[in-house]
């Protein structure tokens, strides 16, 4: 990670210890591993990187920060917000869902977004907010809350690769469905983190 764009202060902390604590944490400096990987069987990332937690008892933080080091040419990092979202929010309906989404971040005191590769994640202290799209011009919103707070909600039924407390989620159609009430949310959501 080369910067802290898109981050919470207790984010960049937490990234900074995983790379200061790398060798002690997994016996050894990120160049070896590098060289480690050039011996596995598998070409795409996420079968290397199971490759290293079956094979080496490497944990998912660590070999993220492995494969970044061994594909900087392909590695698109947190740092590389623009690139992310380009490539994630390619269907102009579901970048319209993000953006009315935005709209309503918008409104509330201290957020931070942050574009990962799978989803655009809002936090303050911690992450409390995050979407994806889906197909169709679609797009998910998980929320920290718990689903009974409208019956727009539903309970997150398949686990995300977002934060597990967005236990509520919601289908959103188009940029229209970001209204008074997903702002509501969105702020109550917000006020759990």
């Amino acid at each position: 990670m080369k910067s802290g764009a898109g981050l919470t202060e207790r984010q960049r902390k937490w990234f900074a210890t995983v790379e200061a604590n790398f060798e002690r944490a997994t016996g050894r400096p990120v160049a070896v591993w590098v060289d480690i990987l050039k011996g596995c069987p598998e070409t795409r990332p996420r079968a290397q990187a199971a490759w290293l937690k079956a094979t080496h008892g490497i944990g998912a933080n660590h070999a993220a920060h492995i494969l970044s080091a061994a594909r900087p040419d392909e590695a698109m990092g947190w740092d590389d917000a623009e690139a992310l979202r380009a490539a994630l929010w390619s269907e102009p309906r579901s970048l319209a869902i993000l953006e009315a989404i935005e709209r309503a971040a918008a409104g509330v005191d201290g957020v931070i977004s942050g574009q990962r590769k799978g989803y655009t994640a809002f936090s303050r202290a911690v992450q409390f907010a995050a979407t994806r799209p889906l197909k169709g011009g679609r797009a998910l919103l998980g929320l920290k809350l718990e689903p009974t707070a409208s019956p727009r909600l539903m309970p997150a039924a398949r686990k995300e690769s977002w934060s597990e407390r967005l236990s509520a989620v919601i289908e959103l159609d188009g940029p229209g469905a970001v209204d008074g009430e997903i702002a509501r949310l969105f702020a109550a959501a917000a006020e759990n983190g």
